[in-house]
This record gives structure tokens, C-alpha cells and sequence, in this order.
């Protein structure tokens, strides 16, 4: 076989335009995205949502050495943030108005907040006062223009959605709160009485009655934790005077109703009421002691559960979950699965080659799979060893590593991850013989363990070819990642992980206003404690100093850890700290007993108990799909399975979308739950077909369009699907019934159509043959006339033009053998000379030959031709037409080719 160039292009040329589609099946899908992302929201809002933002980061520098009065960028930032929202506020008042209209700016709470921003925002910059003192007017509008990050959510659908879900629930959260308050005040009540008065103690631990601490003593001071000479001594121990105070704890007591309530909410978050019991013990009562443990018993476990569960109930309540029916719950778990399910995108198995054949099987039998699931756990097992490098084993050569047992170490385990990436190799090779190579980089999971492989080849060659050197980085990075790759060698992991996914997806709007409602605290916490004297864990690496360092400081806030000290180091007062009366803020390092309370308090709640246990609802909304009962579930993930299997069959390009035509073919492959029995339910297929055709105008149909026609029609949809869809899913069916209805009706009336058509053609014949029969009679002929001239003469006359038919006609005549022959007859559809009652030879053989040959015109049914000139027999005198009608069936052919030329006529 000779290879020519053009039979070379074509591959190349497909190549080429597959990787074209591709390409603009790419770029299709990210405009699509963008197109999506910015119709969101308005371009006017899209604009000051960009413009809030550059507020808000120019807002984050701020800090006491750096504040807006006597920074200039900072006022040019501040100046472009009011003009842009002045102009905003003058164009939707202008177009949707203030108030009282439908589109009002001010019509719900987004609208009182969003004027609000602006009022402080607007009076702040006309005023921007140079003095600035603690708990001053001007402090308390500083800390109001905080609130600007809060403006993303009005401008933000999603988020002002997120926020509107929170607010739905305030009844049930308020009800809650008041119970946990109501039990607190019983408590502290309780606590007033037991303990008032009892936890001060003298900090001369030698004196033990009120009166006698009085005076100064001398305090050792604590050094070191070393065992030193000296140490313990009283002598040589290093000690200063301090004056005696008789004091309470430093963050917690008894001694009114206020500062009890404080301890127990501190202790209702399990921070701190470990101190407050073994206070208690050392200095009231053991005994007593079982107070605080009644209280985190009933507090804790009972109330704060109680208050998780009212948040996450309230979720569901919003999204209407809570009010569904079994079945209903049943029918969201399967759309969950649906949306989790994806083509297996694995390449059908080869037939044509045995080797090939081989190997597919190999790569994928279980065992396989599980000796490449652990080879990636022995790789990432290497890392619980450290690796050194070349500077810190000190060695010059080979032979001297070997004799260092750090290097040996390291060797070894470096030889190993070597032995693992060959492996590996060894593993994507296999995969490529089988699959074939495009098949194989079809798979994203097998681009990303390719991407793997490669990196530990390239590692490979570094470390042989720079022996024992600082090429240890890319063997962390590609353990790392291969250790990611195993989430895709096993069906429930991969499940697993996307659940994972799809749970972020959909708190991301959730995380990014938590992030926005921290980004408004810590610039608050700035303004208030960015100078509070550092205390037992207010220090250099957690305090308000920045926006960046209180931003972390509220992140460790949001665990619980150790807030309720940060809180009381930020309360310090005097005579703790410097301050002086008419001091600016920054200029004093007092804290403010009060905003601490308020602030720590409320972003503990909020952060904490309220939107941290909604992120966990929405979490296990979702994980719930992938520990939910297979037997409960209206399809199990065998059923699923077993269509990803079969599409893979169908879908041999691997691209998630497959013509409708292939639709029908996979039907037929399906089993199980899913399975279609052509043979009983014909109507049900010609529904579903007709649904997968006028699905997308009949374009190519994705994997999860199938999937979801399929599981309408596996569920009683009276039962699991809720109102509005149910509405919708009737009305589709039944317009799907009345088209497939239509449809089937249409082709039966063709098939009786073509049926009547025949039996009318064959009847015509016949009727013809019958009244030909006694009219014309041929002679005997003689054999060794030509025959096929006589078929020339009478086969397709009826299509040629009147001009051919009449030569050939008279050609053909001109030969008296063919009609004076003594030989045995023949009938044919020809008059003999020697008939009396028939015209002239020419006169009949041409009246024949006009009637039908002239120009054609197609009957009502379509078969028939009928000519013009055959319209002459109406007009013909009676007694020509009466010699041509002998028989009773010419009677009928009269009249049905009257019928035929009346029909001509009208249609014309």
C-alpha cells in the first residue's frame, strides 16, 4: 500500500482540529464563567464593589504611628471612596428613589447600612479631627468607619443572601440566648452568695487577715527555670519590694452579679474554669468546687448544645429541608449524588491487540490498583525521617557519606524514593500501552500523576547527576503531591474528596463574609487596643498593633484559645498604665474595661457559636451524602456505577457530552435500577428519547443530562419532589406525552399513506391490463424479432419528452414482422393494425403516445402521473371516447382519471 502525502496530512490535520476544538471549547467555557461572574451584579456595583475594596486595604495600613490625619495617600484613598460613593448614591436615589418606592435605597436593613457608611464615611472626612482622645466622640466615629467591609455584603447577592438566612433564625437564637442568660444569672446568683468577698487574697502569701497586708515586702523574682546557685535562697535569689495588696484574682471573682456573669460565659466556652475551680478549692471549700462542674455540665453540654442545634436547625428550616418528607430528603440526596457522580473518562478495552489487551487488564484488576495505593503510602512514608543535606552531614565525598550514619540515612531513604518513582514510571507507561496516549491524558487524575512522575524523573536525574547535594526540596515536593493521587485510586476516597469540594464551593460565599466581619473587627481592634501595654499574653507576636497582627490574633480567637485572657489584658486601667486626661488615643497605653467586655464578647458569639456551627451544617448537609444508608437511597452507588461503566462505553472521545443519536444506544446497554425493557415499555423509551432530543435542541447531550432524565423517570415523582419542581416536571411530561402522542399518530397516517398509495398503484394496473384486454390484441410475432426493441419501445415512455416517444414510436412501427408474425402470440400493451374498431395505424399510435407522454404532473397520491394531454379525453367527442371503453372497467379508470384532472385543476 503506497502512502501517499495527502493520506499523512489527514491524521495530522484531525489532530490538529481536535486540539482546536479544544481550545475553543476552553475559551468558550471561560467566558462563559466571566460572563456568569459579572452578570451577577450590576456594573455600577461591580465598580464600587472594586472601590470598598481598595478602601478597605488602604483602611488595613492604617495604625497609631500611621493614622489618615497626617497621612496623605491614606486621605487620597479616603476622598476617592466618598466621591464614588456619592455619585452611587445620587444615581440609584435618582432611578429607584429613597423611599416608598419598590426599588427604594432605602427599603431594608442592606439600605439603612449602606447610608449609614456613607453619613460616617461623608462627616468623618468634613471633619477629620487632629485630636483624637480615648472614648471620644472622634474614637467612637473612627471605630464606625470600621463597619465599611460590611458594605461588600449589601452589595453582594450571595452574601446579603448569607446574611438574610442569619437573620431569619434570630427568634429561635434569641430564645436560646435568653435561656443561656436566664441559667447564667441563676448561677452567678448562686455564685455571689458562696463566694463574695472569699477569693482576695494578700499577695504576701504570709499574711492572711485583710488588716495586716499593709506595707511592702520583698518579692523574688523569677529567672530562670536552670537550677543556678543561689536559686531559692533568700539571700542570694534576686528580689524587689512590692507593696502588699489584698486583691482578687486577676481575671475572675465573685464579689457582684456583673463580674459573676463574666466568669461563667468565660467558663460557658471552656476556657479558663479549670483556674476558677482550683481557686475555689485552695481558697474556699472543695466541696464548694462542685459548683463549677454543675455549671459546665449543665452549660456547656446541655445549653451550648442546645444553641448548636437551634443555629444548624435554623438552616435547614431556611432551606426548607427540615419540612421535607422521607422521600423528599431521599430525592436531594440523589441530586447530591448526581452532581458528585463524573465520567470515568478510562478508554474502552482493546479488542484488535491481545498484548494490549493483556496489559488493560493488568492496570485495571483490583490487585493492581491496591500494590499502586500502597507504593504511594510507602513514598509518603518517607518523609517521617528528616533528610539532611550536604552542609549539614559535613562530608566531602561518596565513600564519607557512607560512613556518617545521618547521611546513611539519608542515602537510603533518597535510594528508595528512586526505587518509588521507577515504579511509578513503570505504572504511567502501562496505563499509556493500554489506554493509549490520548486515552490516557484524557483522565485529569492521570495528567496530574504524569505531572507527578515527570517531576520525579527530573528529580532523579539532579540527584545522580549532583550527588548527595541541596536537591532534597523536590523530593518533599513530589512525596507531597504524590500523596494527593491517592484520593483518585479508590472509588470512596474519590467521593470523599469531592465532597470535600463541593462543601467549599458552597460555603464560600459563608468563609468570605466571615473573613470580611474579622477584616471589620480588626480594624476596630486597632483603634481601640492598637496600644494597649503588652500583658501575660497580649505580646509582640499577638496584639492590635496592625491590622495584619489582629487579623491573626482573631483567627486564634475564632479556636478559642485563650481569649478571655487577650480580653482581660485588654482591660488593664490605672494604675497599671500611663495615662494622662487629653492624651490622644495613641498616646496612652490603657486599655477600656468596657469596649473590651462588649468586643470580645460579641465576636466570640457571632464568629464562634454562630456562623462557625452554620459552616459545620453546611458541611455535613453535604457529607451526609456520602454516609447516608445505600439502602434507603432512591439510587445507590452501584446503580450510579453501573452508568458511569456504560457511558464509558458509549462516550468513546471522553469528553462528558455525547451526540443524541448514541442517547438511544445507551439506553439499550443499561442495567440494573436504571435499565429500560424496550420490549414492555416502548412508550416509556419514545418519552425519554423525545426528552434527551428536545433537551438542548437536539445538540450533544452531558453525562449529567442523561443521568438526571434517567432518575426523574426511576422515582414516583408525586412523592419525592417538592411543589414547584413537581409543577414543572408535570407539565414537561405531559407536554412530552402530547408531542410523542402527536408523533406516533403522524406516523401511522404515512404508513397508511404508503399502504394506500400500493394498493391504488397496483389497483391502476390491473384496471389498465383489464381495459386494454379486449380493446387491443397482439399478434403472433416472430422470434427471431428483436425483443428488446420491443421493451425499448415500452419501457419508460411515460418520462421521456412527447418528441423521443413519437420518433422511437414511428421507428418502431415502420417494421411490420413484429405485429404480422404466425408465430404463437404475445400480449402486450399495444393496438394491432388489423383492428377494426381501433383508429388508423397513425392516428391511434399517435393518440396513444401523446396521451401518455406528455409533460407529468404528480396525482393526490403522489405515485400516479398524470399528463395534460390526457385532459383531451374529457374533451374528446363521445363516440372517439366510447371506442376505447368496451369493457365495464373502463368505466372506472373514466372516472378516477376525472377525479385525478379535477384534483389537478384545483390544486393549480
Amino acid at each position: 500500500m503506497l502512502v501517499t502525502p495527502t493520506s499523512l496530512e489527514i491524521p495530522t490535520q484531525a489532530r490538529k482540529s481536535r486540539v482546536l476544538t479544544k481550545m475553543f471549547t476552553v475559551v468558550v467555557q471561560c467566558i462563559e464563567l466571566i460572563s456568569r461572574l459579572l452578570g451577577m451584579v450590576t456594573y455600577l456595583d461591580w465598580v464600587m464593589i472594586i472601590v470598598t475594596i481598595s478602601s478597605c486595604i488602604s483602611m488595613a495600613f492604617e495604625c497609631p504611628e500611621r493614622r489618615i490625619m497626617n497621612t496623605p495617600s491614606l486621605q487620597v484613598a479616603e476622598y476617592v471612596f466618598v466621591l464614588c460613593m456619592s455619585l452611587e448614591m445620587c444615581l440609584k436615589v435618582l432611578a429607584n428613589g429613597l423611599f416608598f418606592t419598590p426599588n427604594a435605597v432605602i427599603k431594608d436593613l442592606g439600605g439603612v447600612l449602606d447610608v449609614f457608611i456613607y453619613l460616617v464615611s461623608l462627616i468623618w472626612l468634613c471633619w477629620m479631627p487632629e485630636k483624637v482622645g480615648p472614648r471620644s466622640g472622634a474614637q467612637i466615629m473612627m471605630i464606625l468607619r470600621c463597619l465599611r467591609p460590611l458594605r461588600i455584603f449589601v452589595l453582594v447577592p450571595h452574601m446579603r443572601r448569607v446574611v438574610q438566612e442569619l437573620i431569619r433564625g434570630y427568634k429561635e437564637i434569641l430564645l436560646v440566648s435568653v435561656l443561656l442568660i436566664v441559667l447564667m444569672f441563676v448561677f452567678a446568683s448562686l455564685g455571689v452568695q458562696l463566694f463574695s468577698g472569699k477569693l482576695a487574697r494578700c499577695n504576701d502569701r504570709t499574711i492572711k487577715r485583710r488588716e495586716d497586708c499593709r506595707g511592702i515586702f520583698w518579692r523574688k523574682v523569677f529567672v530562670t527555670k536552670l537550677d543556678v546557685p543561689g536559686k531559692g535562697s533568700n539571700e542570694d535569689h534576686p528580689k524587689i519590694l512590692v507593696p502588699r495588696v489584698w486583691a482578687n484574682p486577676r481575671n475572675f471573682n465573685f464579689d457582684n452579679i456583673g463580674s459573676a456573669l463574666l466568669a461563667l460565659f468565660e467558663v460557658l466556652s471552656l476556657e479558663g474554669w479549670i483556674e476558677i475551680r482550683d481557686v475555689l478549692i485552695a481558697r474556699v471549700d472543695m466541696v464548694k468546687s462542685i459548683y463549677v462542674h454543675i455549671f459546665v455540665f449543665i452549660g456547656c453540654m446541655i445549653g451550648l448544645t442546645l444553641f448548636v442545634g437551634v443555629v444548624i436547625a435554623n438552616y435547614s428550616e431556611n432551606k426548607g429541608t427540615a419540612l421535607l418528607t422521607v422521600d423528599q430528603r431521599r430525592w436531594l440526596d440523589l441530586k447530591g449524588r448526581i452532581k458528585l457522580a463524573q465520567p470515568l473518562h478510562v478508554p474502552p478495552r482493546p479488542d484488535g491487540s491481545l498484548s494490549r489487551t493483556k496489559v488493560y487488564d493488568l492496570v485495571q484488576h483490583k490487585v493492581f490498583k491496591r500494590f499502586i495505593a500502597a507504593l504511594v503510602l510507602a513514598n509518603s512514608a518517607l518523609l517521617a525521617y528528616p533528610w539532611y543535606t550536604k552542609k549539614e552531614c559535613d562530608m566531602t565525598s561518596f565513600m564519607t557519606s557512607l560512613s556518617n550514619d545521618k547521611c546513611r540515612i539519608t542515602l537510603v531513604l533518597a535510594l528508595l524514593a528512586v526505587i518509588f518513582t521507577i515504579l511509578f514510571s513503570v505504572e504511567v507507561v502501562l496505563k499509556m500501552v493500554a489506554f493509549t496516549t490520548r486515552g490516557y491524558l484524557e483522565s485529569r487524575r492521570n495528567c496530574f500523576d504524569m505531572f507527578v512522575t515527570i517531576l520525579g524523573i527530573i528529580w532523579i536525574s539532579l540527584f545522580f547527576t549532583v550527588p548527595m547535594s541541596s536537591v532534597y526540596f523536590p523530593t518533599y515536593v513530589v512525596i507531597i503531591l504524590r500523596f494527593f493521587t491517592i484520593t483518585g485510586k479508590h472509588a470512596a476516597l474519590k467521593v470523599l474528596m469531592l465532597t470535600v469540594v463541593v462543601s467549599m464551593l458552597k460555603s464560600f460565599f459563608l468563609i468570605m463574609g466571615m473573613f470580611l466581619l474579622m477584616l471589620s473587627y480588626a480594624l476596630a481592634g486597632v483603634i481601640l487596643f492598637g496600644c494597649v501595654k503588652y500583658g501575660e499574653n497580649l505580646g509582640r507576636h499577638a496584639n492590635f498593633h496592625t491590622a495584619p497582627s489582629a487579623i491573626a490574633l482573631l483567627f486564634r480567637i475564632v479556636t478559642g484559645e485563650d481569649w478571655n485572657k487577650i480580653m482581660h489584658d485588654c482591660m488593664i486601667q490605672e494604675p497599671y498604665c500611663r495615662y494622662k486626661y487629653g492624651d490622644n488615643y495613641w498616646d496612652t497605653n490603657c486599655g477600656n474595661y468596657l469596649a473590651s467586655i462588649l468586643y470580645f464578647c460579641s465576636f466570640y458569639v457571632i464568629l464562634t457559636y454562630i456562623v462557625l456551627n452554620l459552616l459545620v451544617a453546611i458541611i455535613m448537609e453535604n457529607f451526609s451524602l456520602f454516609y447516608s444508608n445505600e439502602e434507603d437511597a432512591l439510587l445507590s452507588y452501584n446503580d450510579v456505577r453501573q452508568f458511569q461503566n456504560t457511558w464509558n462505553l458509549v462516550d468513546v472521545n471522553r469528553r462528558g457530552v455525547v451526540p443524541v443519536r448514541r442517547v438511544k444506544f445507551l439506553l439499550r446497554l443499561l442495567k440494573g435500577r436504571l435499565e429500560v425493557d424496550i420490549d414492555k415499555d416502548k412508550v416509556l423509551f419514545k418519552h425519554m428519547c423525545f426528552e434527551i432530543e428536545k433537551l438542548h435542541n437536539g445538540a450533544d447531550v452531558t453525562f449529567h443530562d442523561v443521568l438526571s432524565m434517567l432518575s426523574y423517570r426511576s422515582v414516583d415523582i408525586r412523592k419525592s419532589l417538592q411543589l414547584e419542581e413537581l409543577l414543572a416536571r408535570e407539565e414537561l411530561e405531559y407536554i412530552i406525552e402530547e408531542e410523542v402522542a402527536k408523533q406516533s399518530i403522524r406516523d401511522w397516517l404515512e404508513q397508511c399513506i404508503k399502504r394506500i398509495r400500493a394498493r391504488a398503484h397496483s389497483n391502476l394496473i390491473s384496471n389498465l391490463r383489464s381495459t386494454n384486454e379486449p380493446v387491443f390484441t397482439v399478434t403472433e410475432y416472430n422470434q427471431n424479432v428483436d425483443a428488446p426493441q420491443i421493451r425499448d419501445i415500452l419501457s419508460d415512455d411515460s418520462i421521456l419528452p412527447a418528441s423521443q416517444i413519437k420518433r422511437r414510436s414511428e421507428r418502431h412501427i415502420s417494421a411490420p414482422s413484429i405485429f404480422h408474425a404466425a408465430t404463437p402470440t404475445k400480449k402486450l400493451l399495444t393496438p394491432t393494425l388489423s383492428d377494426g374498431n381501433a383508429k388508423s395505424e397513425a392516428d391511434a399510435m399517435m393518440g396513444l403516445k401523446k396521451r401518455i407522454s406528455s409533460k407529468v404532473t404528480k396525482s393526490a397520491l403522489g405515485n400516479t402521473l398524470v399528463t395534460h394531454d390526457e385532459a383531451s379525453l374529457v374533451d374528446e367527442p363521445k363516440s372517439t371516447v366510447e371506442a376505447y371503453m368496451v369493457s365495464p372497467s373502463s368505466v372506472d379508470v373514466k372516472n378516477w382519471w376525472k377525479e385525478q384532472l379535477n384534483y389537478n385543476t384545483d390544486s393549480d
